[in-house]
């Protein structure tokens, strides 16, 4: 018999910042939010070395909490729906379809994990697992007007029932992903996260993404790039000419403990060959 999942929400709230449980009200979702996409790194290390990613609980937060890592939406918005729920929020998980690089008009697989916040009858989305575009603050449900974060402004529209965000990117408004508010199941995170790491088509199957906030930026790596973003300013980009340099770049500026894992070097080698 399996035993009951047991949050650690004295590590967890240490490791944002916490000495002890703050209050459930907006400005605490604001903060944990921003602490969190500053905290744990957005990284696809499992699906790079091909190895199982387990989206239960208890994986996933000694995963974060015990191992150093990060992980994608399946852990990272999953685990900060349990954090959300442990500190009284009402809350609970939406899927979505990502558009971010495609046509808008595309209905892909429900691939993407977010959370629906309810505070004094007012909806709101939070995410901290959306890579080098997650949103830095919670966002307004029932509004369509332009909204502050951060980082990036986002704005929400309504269609026919679905909603799709989107961010001001260099001037431009591009669609990030799409959901709606139907009620979801443990099963609908375990089919969507398995699609993920494992279908041939999953963006994520062989390769290294990596990103993390800051104070006024965003860190992302693909593959052998790293980028910096700043705020009102031109990217900083680098091509990664070695191994050492790709591994330094997890552990120094992502924050990445490294699996122990006898093909990483082998694999991310072939990477940068490959670019």
């Amino acid at each position: 018999m399996t035993e009951p999942f047991m949050l650690d929400l004295h590590s967890y709230l240490r490791r944002l910042g916490y000495s002890s449980a703050p209050p459930a009200t907006l400005e605490t979702l604001r903060e944990l939010q921003l602490r969190h996409t500053a905290e744990f790194p957005f990284e696809t290390l499992a699906t790079l070395l091909r190895t199982p990613v387990q989206v239960e609980p208890a994986a996933i937060q000694d995963k974060l909490l015990r191992q150093g890592r990060g992980g994608y939406c399946f852990e990272l918005n999953r685990l900060f729906l349990l954090l959300l729920q442990a500190l009284g929020f009402e809350a609970r998980g939406l899927t979505g379809r990502v558009l971010m690089g495609g046509p808008e008009d595309a209905l892909p697989a429900r691939t993407h994990m977010l959370v629906l916040v309810t505070l004094d009858g007012v909806r709101h989305i939070a995410d901290v697992g959306f890579g080098g575009m997650v949103p830095t603050a919670p966002l307004l449900l029932d509004s369509e007007a332009q909204q502050a974060t951060p980082h990036e402004p986002y704005r929400l529209t309504l269609v026919d029932g679905s909603y799709t965000l989107r961010a001001l990117v260099a001037g431009s408004w591009r669609a990030m992903y799409v959901f709606d508010l139907q009620v979801v199941a443990d099963i609908d995170y375990v089919v969507g996260n398995w699609y993920v790491c494992t279908h041939p088509d999953s963006p994520f199957l062989g390769q290294l993404i990596a990103a993390r906030t800051g104070p006024g930026l965003r860190k992302t790596l693909n593959n052998g790039s790293f980028a910096i973003h700043r705020l009102g300013q031109d990217s900083e980009r680098v091509q990664l000419q070695s191994v050492d340099a790709v591994l330094e770049v997890l552990r120094d500026e992502f924050g990445i403990r490294l699996p122990e894992h006898p093909e990483l070097r082998g694999i991310i080698e072939g990477l940068i060959a490959g670019a």
